[in-house]
């Protein structure tokens, strides 16, 4: 660094009066070295008190730089800022319990057949809109240094929509219907779509209906929980699987299916239900057979998560 003429004047005066020593006298103000157990612990204080204070806040607190003070988090105290997330339910202690003993019971049948998450048909259904806004991270653009931020404008979904009903193992779709306009999804409608999906699983998986070994997972719908749903499946020998209430996390459908068709329709403006319904097909169409049997292999280590949280949500 280059020193100017007062600087040199004034440290040969020094000199010329006696002084020896070359380091700097000590300051007022902010020490040198901020970054010490005393700020450590002062930092983790706050933090404990408040944990949404920003690296500027706690900097301003503590008297010291934000960089400083960003180091002290996330090197000495290991901390990391997350947005929370939203969950389906506030679940109970007895529904945590139900989701533990339906997870035990999941990893028991999985631990005694190797073959068991090839013999699980998942069955759901979902809304699909005419329009569904795109998210803020799917409408993120790169910009020049100068540019503004790009705005986005907030929409809300159509009014426009339709029901899917899919039926699906680890090999792909067996069986999907869109439920009329006007009609309602009840105890009924779904009896009628369970005589048609298993029909159809007769074309398609012969070898399963043959043997009758596999089951069938769906949500607790009050439909699907109907008395005479259930003694129709009751009456085909329809193994169901036991699922928790509340559960989405749980659900193949919800945390592989659902997301990727709804992807492939965000930001898409569809002229009519039957446009919908065609892109909805087309986009089933795309997804690979690998999807639906990782799908399928990831409830095993959800459940065995789910346990481990003594039965709160599991993280996508």
């Amino acid at each position: 660094m280059v020193r100017g003429p007062q600087f040199e004047k004034r440290w040969y005066g020094l000199f010329h009066h006696g002084r020896e020593n070359i380091e700097d006298d000590p300051r007022s103000g902010r020490p040198t070295e901020c970054r010490n157990d005393s700020n450590v612990e002062k930092i983790s204080q706050l933090l404990l008190q408040n944990r949404h204070l920003s690296l500027r806040m706690l900097a301003d607190e503590v008297n010291i730089g934000r960089d400083t003070v960003r180091k002290i988090v996330v090197v000495d105290l290991r901390k990391r800022k997350i947005c929370s997330r939203f969950v389906p339910h506030p679940l109970t202690p007895e529904q945590k319990d139900r989701r533990i003993s339906a997870c035990r019971d999941l990893i028991a049948k999985a631990d005694s057949d190797t073959h068991f998450f090839k013999k699980i048909v998942t069955g759901d259904e979902t809304w699909c809109f005419a329009y569904d806004p795109t998210t803020k991270r799917q409408s993120a653009a790169w910009v020049g240094e100068t540019s503004p931020r790009p705005k986005k404008l907030r929409f809300q979904k159509s009014r426009v929509k339709t029901v899917l009903v899919i039926f699906f193992d680890w090999q792909g779709v067996i069986h999907k219907e869109f439920v009329p306009e006007g009609k309602n999804i009840n105890a009924l409608y779904y009896k009628g779509v369970m005589e048609r999906f298993l029909n159809r699983i007769r074309r398609v998986r012969p070898g399963m209906c043959e043997s009758g070994d596999w089951f069938l997972l769906y949500d607790n719908a009050p439909s699907h929980n109907a008395t005479i749903v259930k003694q129709f499946l009751a009456q085909r020998k329809v193994t169901v699987l036991d699922h928790p209430p509340y559960s989405p996390d749980l659900a193949p459908a919800d945390y592989v299916l659902f997301p990727k068709v709804k992807s492939h329709l965000k930001g898409r403006l569809f002229d009519s239900i039957s446009y919908i319904q065609k892109a909805v097909t087309s986009t089933l169409n795309t997804i690979a057979k690998d999807d639906f049997y990782k799908g399928n292999q990831k409830l095993y280590d959800r459940a065995n998560l789910c346990v481990q949280l003594e039965g709160m949500y599991v993280e996508n």
